[in-house]
């Protein structure tokens, strides 16, 4: 069981905006940390949207959710939180 994920995070203000940003890094147009410093609202864009360790009971129930279902590298669909529209990578799990 992951007891704990390493997670980057790009946060915007609508899902149209997610959903393209995650279109264009799928499309390799810039890296998930290339958006993540151009269009993230979280002061954390400024690391690549890097978010370091954390565990349950850390981030809003939305977030932590999605976060906990991913797999090593994996991207979720834009997750809506009280904060804005959120695309989370999980960069590893333990």
């Amino acid at each position: 069981m992951v007891k704990e994920v390493h997670a980057a995070h790009i946060l915007v203000r609508s899902m149209e905006d997610a959903q393209a940003i995650l279109s264009d890094i799928k499309g390799q147009k810039k890296t998930f940390a290339k958006f993540a410093e151009e269009k993230s609202l979280c002061p954390s864009g400024k690391k690549g949207g890097d978010l370091g360790w954390f565990g349950r009971g850390r981030m809003v129930r939305e977030f932590e959710n999605a976060a906990f279902n991913l797999q090593k590298g994996e991207m979720s669909e834009p997750v809506r939180t009280e904060f804005g529209w959120h695309i989370i990578k999980v960069l590893d799990s333990r």
